[in-house]
């Protein structure tokens, strides 16, 4: 079932006081997503950095998976008028994923290995730091795919008995070829056929430096600058990359902040009378 966009906030913490007069809470959880609402022509600041006001007022303040200050969000209106705001951030536990069985050079890659994945990263960061005008965000997401949850966000990884950087995305187990349909409108900002760790990989752009990240595909069925509504098939369930079975990782980030895409996507959806974690 879709997840509709019903809240201004994704991960608030249990707080349902607001905290100033642009639609933000007093806490969200880390790896939430804050959408904020501001009168139009207003310029709004998170942290001292600009970010982007859509037509209708729409802003978006990320929390990382580590965040621990407020966000101090600041709106300066069209008569030189500023809104001062400020949202907590409310710590969550992490698990501990031990994954064991990778090849020796995924988990310690060669010099020539740290090359190419330097200049894989730079494409990834090339269509996670866009800042498009659209604001695809607002129509909400569901899950690409129903099945099995094998992997959360914020789990610290241990592979082959080395401590690892934490998953910052959520891992969904299913058969290979099962089709990957985008959760959200979206432009596809970016294909790869074959990236060290993430194998078959694509990148989605909903507006305002919000990006979606699906991996370890099997095959690709979508093309750069392709528009996608929800629903349309960006690819297949597979096993490329660093992967020791068919799943798809989901990732999400606004700009360089990883965020939690479960928190985005609600509970995942009942699959024949079956309940998923």
């Amino acid at each position: 079932m879709r997840h509709l966009l019903t809240s201004i906030a994704f991960g608030l913490a249990a707080t349902p006081a607001w905290a100033c007069e642009l639609g933000l809470p007093a806490k969200a959880q880390q790896g939430g997503l804050v959408v904020g609402t501001a009168p139009k022509g207003t310029a709004v600041t998170v942290d001292g950095r600009k970010v982007r006001v859509s037509a209708e007022g729409r802003f978006l303040v990320g929390f990382s998976r580590d965040a621990t200050k407020p966000a101090d969000v600041v709106a300066t209106l069209a008569d030189g008028r500023a809104l001062k705001c400020a949202v907590g951030v409310e710590k969550r536990q992490y698990n501990i994923q031990r994954i064991d069985g990778l090849p020796k050079r995924q988990v310690s890659p060669s010099a020539e290995d740290l090359k190419r994945i330097r200049t894989e990263q730079q494409a990834i960061d090339k269509a996670r730091w866009l800042n498009s005008a659209g604001a695809d965000f607002l129509a909400g997401f569901q899950w690409p795919l129903k099945g099995r949850i094998s992997g959360v966000y914020g789990s610290q990884r241990v592979l082959n008995g080395q401590p690892r950087r934490p998953h910052l995305g959520v891992d969904i187990a299913a058969p290979t070829g099962t089709p990957i349909l985008a959760p959200a409108p979206g432009t596809v900002a970016m294909v790869h056929a074959d990236m060290f760790f993430t194998g078959k990989s694509v990148i989605l752009d909903h507006g305002h430096g919000l990006t979606s990240f699906y991996v370890h595909m099997s095959a690709i069925s979508v093309k750069e600058g392709q528009r996608l509504e929800r629903d349309q098939e960006i690819g297949k369930v597979g096993q490329t990359g660093r992967a020791t079975g068919p799943h798809l990782h989901w990732g999400v980030a606004l700009f360089s902040t990883h965020l939690d895409p479960a928190l985005l996507a609600g509970k995942m959806p009942e699959t024949k009378g079956k309940a998923q974690p």
